[in-house]
């Protein structure tokens, strides 16, 4: 996917969300691999219909290491969640996002080292949501399109 081909924010990672976003929104109005291969899964172009989340890795700018998000669900505070793999909820004219974190409901680890060693096999919507400046990232990775909120 080129970046603005439907938002030009002259910020590539933030345009490539805001195209996630809208293609999620699409699917569901609740809250071979490429960004425009998972966006044409999740729309039902490539064959994918049923899903409902283009999980996303994305690299700060700078170390270009992977982001990792914290967080914990409200009525759960001392068990806080860590991540390298999220759901775009929104992102507004600034290119502040709202990141949901997915995880494994088997992975027992609770903070893995990277993106290896978390699970993904049934990565599933946690509720712990992160707010973000995609300013800070400068490179995104999609992955297939999953079905994460069932």
């Amino acid at each position: 996917m080129s970046c603005g081909k439907h938002h030009d924010s002259s910020n590539c990672v933030c345009d490539i969300l805001s195209e996630i976003v809208a293609a999620q929104d699409d699917v569901l109005s609740d809250c071979n691999t490429s960004c425009e291969q998972s966006i044409g899964d999740l729309l039902g172009d490539t064959g994918g219909s049923g899903r409902d989340t283009v999980p996303v890795l994305l690299y700060c700018k700078g170390n270009c290491k992977p982001f990792k998000g914290f967080g914990a669900r409200r009525d759960s505070i001392k068990d806080i969640k860590a991540s390298f793999y999220f759901r775009v909820k929104d992102v507004d004219d600034d290119c502040c996002a709202t990141l949901e974190l997915l995880r494994d409901p088997e992975d027992k680890c609770d903070d893995p080292s990277s993106p290896v060693e978390q699970k993904t096999g049934n990565l599933k919507a946690t509720g712990i949501c992160i707010s973000v400046d995609l300013k800070c990232f400068c490179h995104v990775t999609c992955l297939p399109a999953i079905t994460a909120l069932s």
